[in-house]
């Protein structure tokens, strides 16, 4: 029997000045359409930090170091899998975020974080709000399926 084994995934926040960096996804067969941030999986052989990192530098060309990212929610979610999905806030950046994955991103701008589009990826909003709560661990999807 083969043992179980969990996607994990890393999420990033850019916030300023009262706003979150949001990318619109298209052409990725999942939630195209929806506004969700910039993301992906954590890969074999790398660490959280390290995928989290990469992910960064591919989605929004912005280079980061380990002390410019802070983890501030874990959330544990079943849709058709089950993930571990971690968020981490960029508590500092030089260059400035742009969309280097337009294939995949038709949409990338700043939204009040009290006023997010609607069209926001559900489990993505309420990321958003935990952490604006300071709660560090949620479960999500476990109860709707």
């Amino acid at each position: 029997m083969e043992r179980f084994k969990m996607i994990a995934s890393g999420y990033g926040l850019f916030i300023r000045h009262n706003k979150i960096l949001l990318l619109r996804r298209c052409n990725t067969s999942y939630m195209d359409g929806f506004y969700g941030l910039p993301a992906g999986h954590i890969e074999d052989n790398e660490t959280l930090t390290q995928g989290m990192l990469r992910e960064l530098q591919e989605e929004t060309g912005v280079s980061l170091t380990k002390n410019d990212i802070e983890l501030v929610h874990i959330m544990h979610r079943k849709s058709n899998d089950i993930r571990m999905d971690f968020f981490y806030t960029v508590k500092q950046w030089v260059d400035e975020p742009k969309n280097t994955e337009p294939n995949k991103c038709d949409d990338f701008a700043w939204f009040p974080l009290d006023n997010l589009p609607h069209n926001t990826v559900p489990y993505i909003k309420t990321a958003i709000a935990h952490v604006q709560s300071h709660l560090m661990y949620s479960e999500y999807g476990w109860e709707q399926l």
